[in-house]
């Protein structure tokens, strides 16, 4: 059996394999990224980190860019931004 992490990700428990990223997390727990100016839904588009679509506040610092960062045990994410 692989290794699993355990993080929050807007007070939602969420269990992925050690090495997804946090958009992984996001992505799994079917919860949307913030939301645009206009009010449109965000998600991630390149998953290299150049569009900015998918950042987050992660462990209460904001505009982290979920597609690169590693999920961690006791994370705790909003994706507010």
């Amino acid at each position: 059996m692989s290794a699993r992490v355990r993080l929050h990700v807007d007070a939602q428990l969420v269990e992925v394999p050690a090495g997804a990223s946090v958009a992984a997390a996001v992505a799994q727990a079917t919860l949307r990224f913030c939301k645009s100016s206009s009010g449109q839904p965000r998600a991630p588009l390149c998953g290299m980190g150049v569009c900015f679509e998918c950042r987050v506040r992660i462990d209460g610092i904001g505009q982290q860019r979920a597609c690169l960062v590693d999920a961690r045990d006791g994370m705790q994410v909003r994706t507010d931004g």
